[in-house]
């Protein structure tokens, strides 16, 4: 059986740039070689693309663009659209890509914007999905007009910084609340504010990263991830917990420290729950506009309500990362998982160009 030529795209300009050059190794790792033949394809942090080697991927230090030629994208070719600019050959033509460059310009419909003017089928949700599921702020007013519960909040603007009010704020989301820049994923710049001080240096540590801040009020209840799968057909996992010994779940805490207790499955969840949870996260999915993939992040109070924390559409695949832990769990193995969303990719490709694209034929 032959392979397909598949294109494996990590790195980015991004704070999540290091986390997804994990990413891209256990996924490079777990991918049914048999199957699949992996071109890299390393996004440094200037956004300059290059053909990297195995040996730098499976390096703990990985620097992108080291020792690699580099690449150019040619726009309008039906074959031959990824040239290298040191010797001026053409990479072989991928059958997709799986992008697993998280956060902004991967994560955010730009990079999918790029695979759609190219004609390459892409693991992931399209342009209008990756980009509002991306932004807190939007993605709050879809869930919003849907009718399927959140976190209340207020989006503030980097240009109104010093007019915002602490005693505004608390008035209309209570005294414990969580600062998040829109666009960012893997907890960067998130803080948690307790008082007016704490509340100030949390919006002037997420304004670096974003123009635009949400903060919210805190939600009381434990903390879920469900894994969905799929285009038309949706799929959820069974449910998975993060228990925090201290602190909140922000980046450090994600990949530097130890302070998070992960189970899967989440224990002592009703079956009643369980199905509440998953139909939620279908929902979400849903009115997001998403394929492909996501994982989808709630909040269980003691009144059994199922609150939306974010979705996240290209989750992690690091060691630690829930999304390919939910699934094996719910009896999808890492390198089935894989294949499944690299067909899923092809599968909305091929019906996607089977539409009239221009007015008359």
């Amino acid at each position: 059986m032959s392979t397909q030529k598949i294109g494996l795209i990590f790195g980015g300009k991004s704070p999540e740039h290091e986390v997804s050059i994990v990413s891209a190794r256990n996924i490079y790792n777990a991918i049914d070689k048999t199957k699949f033949e992996v071109t890299l394809i390393g996004i440094a942090q200037d956004g300059k693309w290059y053909l990297e080697s195995e040996a730098n991927l499976q390096d703990t230090k990985c620097v992108i663009g080291r020792q690699a030629p580099q690449l150019a994208v040619v726009f309008g070719n039906e074959q031959q659209k990824l040239i290298r600019l040191d010797n001026q050959q053409y990479l072989d033509d991928l059958k997709a890509v799986f992008p697993i460059t998280h956060g902004p310009n991967g994560e955010d419909g730009t990079l999918q914007g790029v695979f759609l003017q190219l004609d390459i089928p892409f693991v992931g949700p399209s342009v209008l999905g990756s980009a509002v599921a991306m932004d807190k702020d939007f993605t709050k007013r879809i869930l919003r007009d849907a009718g399927i519960g959140h976190a209340k909040g207020i989006t503030f603007y980097k240009h109104e910084a010093d007019h915002i009010s602490y005693a505004a704020t608390i008035n209309e989301l209570g005294t414990v609340l969580f600062v998040k820049p829109c666009n960012m994923g893997s907890s960067v710049g998130v803080s948690r504010a307790t008082n007016e001080t704490e509340f100030h240096n949390a919006l002037t540590e997420a304004f670096k990263f974003d123009t635009k801040v949400l903060v919210e009020q805190a939600v009381i209840g434990r903390e879920l991830e469900c894994a969905v799968l799929g285009n038309e057909l949706i799929e959820t996992s069974t449910v998975g917990e993060i228990v925090m010994e201290k602190g909140f779940y922000d980046f450090e805490n994600k990949y530097v420290n130890d302070n998070a207790k992960i189970y899967i499955p989440a224990p002592d969840i009703s079956e009643e729950q369980l199905k509440k949870i998953q139909e939620t996260a279908r929902k979400a999915y849903h009115a997001l506009g998403l394929e492909g993939l996501s994982r989808v992040d709630v909040f269980l109070t003691e009144n059994n309500e199922v609150v939306i924390n974010e979705p996240n559409t290209l989750p992690g695949f690091t060691s630690i990362s829930m999304y390919p832990k939910l699934w094996e769990h719910s009896g999808l193995k890492y390198a089935d998982l894989i294949e499944k969303l690299i067909h899923l990719a092809i599968e909305r490709h091929l019906k996607n160009s089977k539409l009239q694209r221009v007015r008359v034929q």
